[in-house]
């Protein structure tokens, strides 16, 4: 009985908002509206209560799929579709405007983890010219090891 007037009640809120719309059942049993040209969808589920649903709303990204849903409100089923529908354009607002907020910038934010460039430049892998770093602790090293060999062959033909 709840899947038949689910359906129902998505039919008709997808005539109110949007005159281009495409409506499904997801595999949960909810329905799902969708409205390609205004890039929003809006998802209509049983809620806890008996005669409640709960309704959710995103945008449609890129390529078609969804992203996550934003905002939700839970709708007694026995309000109407007036009401559902202005709880409905409340919900594909707040996708909007979050849709139109810019990314933040974890830095400015001031959280940890932030963007390392501004923090210490990035040293590069490639040093004079070859793609290998040599510094001097490694020439010295590199002249110790010489030494103890020419040492040791000198020790071995004076001693041979």
């Amino acid at each position: 009985m709840v899947g038949a007037q689910l359906r129902d009640t998505a039919q008709e809120l997808a005539a109110v908002l949007w005159r281009e719309h495409t409506v499904y059942r997801e595999r949960s049993g909810g329905m799902v509206i969708r409205g390609e040209h205004v890039r929003r969808w809006i998802s209509l589920a049983p809620a806890g209560g008996r005669d409640e649903i709960l309704v959710r709303a995103g945008r449609i990204l890129d390529g078609g799929t969804t992203a996550p849903a934003r905002s939700e409100a839970v709708v007694p089923l026995s309000a109407g579709t007036g009401v559902l529908a202005a709880t409905c354009r409340r919900l594909l607002a707040d996708a909007a405007a979050d849709a139109a907020r810019p990314a933040p910038d974890r830095e400015a934010d001031g959280r940890p983890g932030g963007s390392r460039k501004s923090r210490r430049p990035r040293k590069s892998a490639r040093r004079n010219g070859r793609g290998r770093y040599t510094g001097f602790g490694s020439w010295v090293i590199l002249v110790c090891v010489a030494g103890v060999i020419a040492l040791f062959a000198y020790s071995s033909a004076m001693h041979g």
